[in-house]
């Protein structure tokens, strides 16, 4: 007799995706997570009275995945303004999502962003978008967002100062390579939608999916060595078998239990923290832009102006996101960082109390045209999920956690 029916490796968002919709059914598993800790990259740290999300995330409640698995009233979630700040010579030229704010045509109309005409094109490309089913965005044809954008007829300046900033900050990656189809499935959840954190920190997202699975039927610190047939080894000799085995690892350990070579390209983030006394955006819930990327701060937030609860100690929290950067020396960047940031904000920054600096370079699978979605299903007895095998989001791990439940469940 198997052990478990089925047994889920790794304790991300999509192994914890997986496991919730198996715990509707009634189904017995158990799910393994090699670390202290649930979450894989979605992970919370409080240092020195702050909250400190492991890179800069954040939910976008339109995400249909995110809308089914999660709710939202219990993560108490606090709401980013709907648009962004970009940074101009003299301060902020200001865009503003026209489908969440009522004088937002008026302003945007006036700004220097882009020229008019890009505007009403920015208008009429989200209403196309709104009547397009999310489900049909990745059977479209597509070539690279920049070769998109171009050929909707998006000026130069439209594009360096707001798609490039914008897009590139989600996307991890500067040249705008990554599918277009992606970028217009991300495009609507961002104009239908909200932008938001979760009071406590982005970790309370993979807390929450864990609540509604029974303590018994997870285990952390159960490093798995290796896979064979319905077989699991782990670490320290046990053994386990199971009629199902989902792997819900990191790409990299994946192929590893595999047997597996996959080459994959990339998207570097590194994120560092700061605290000051005051913030430098003056309690705007806007994302700021930079649209030059040759600088090492290409967005800044502060996410204690979106929930006060990111600080206990009164001061902001400032966070600044770096794209591309292979290897980094912490006080080389900070000071750079800070050098920058002076022509943004005065001599306040010189008082900035650097608090972490996180470094992922692996944040994401670049995603580009003509990729296909990878197999879920490996054999009768063999499962994976994951966004790297689909699209680099948190709405795609869901999507295959889920997927990959509802295989299993109607066999």
């Amino acid at each position: 007799m198997n052990d478990f029916s089925t047994v889920i490796i790794g304790g991300g968002i999509s192994g914890l995706t997986c496991a919730k919709y198996l715990n509707e059914k009634g189904c017995s598993f158990i799910l393994l997570e090699g670390s202290d800790a649930l979450g894989g990259r979605v992970k919370t740290d409080k240092v020195d009275g702050f909250i400190l999300d492991r890179g800069f995330q954040v939910l976008l409640t339109n995400y249909p995945e995110a809308r089914k698995t999660l709710n939202y009233s219990d993560l108490r979630l606090k709401y980013f303004d709907s648009g962004s700040l970009i940074k101009a010579e003299n301060g902020f030229m200001k865009m503003e999502n026209p489908f969440r704010k009522k004088m937002a045509y008026f302003t945007m109309a006036f700004s220097s962003v882009g020229s008019l005409s890009d505007k009403l094109k920015i208008r009429k490309f989200a209403n196309d978008l709104a009547e397009i089913p999310d489900e049909e965005f990745f059977q479209m044809e597509a070539t690279d967002t920049l070769t998109f954008l171009k050929n909707y007829g998006w000026s130069d300046k439209m594009i360096a100062n707001f798609f490039k900033p914008f897009f590139g900050g989600v996307f991890l990656e500067n040249d705008l390579v990554t599918s277009s189809n992606f970028f217009q499935f991300t495009f609507k959840q961002f104009f239908r939608g909200d932008t938001a954190i979760p009071a406590e920190g982005i970790q309370a997202i993979p807390d929450q999916i864990a609540e509604k699975i029974s303590g018994v039927k997870i285990r952390l610190n159960a490093r798995v060595r290796g896979i064979e047939n319905n077989q699991i080894f782990l670490e320290g000799g046990e053994i386990l078998t199971a009629n199902k085995i989902v792997l819900a690892t990191n790409p990299h350990t994946t192929d590893n239990l595999l047997g597996e070579t996959t080459k994959r390209v990339y998207n570097t983030t590194t994120c560092t923290y700061f605290s000051a006394e005051s913030s430098p955006l003056r309690g705007q819930k806007f994302i700021a832009l930079n649209p030059n990327r040759r600088g090492v701060v290409h967005n800044l937030c502060v996410p204690s102006d979106i929930s006060p609860t990111y600080s206990t100690s009164g001061k902001s929290l400032i966070s600044v996101s770096t794209q591309g950067l292979e290897k980094v020396d912490e006080h080389r960047l900070t000071s750079r960082i800070k050098r920058e940031l002076f022509d943004w904000f005065g001599a306040q920054v010189n008082v900035w109390q650097h608090l972490k600096t996180y470094h992922i370079p692996e944040s994401l699978v670049q995603y580009r045209a003509g990729m296909p979605n990878q197999a879920l299903k490996l054999n009768d007895n063999l499962y994976r999920c994951g966004d790297y095998l689909a699209y680099p989001s948190l709405n795609a791990a869901m999507q295959t956690g889920r997927k990959v439940a509802e295989m299993i469940t109607e066999m």
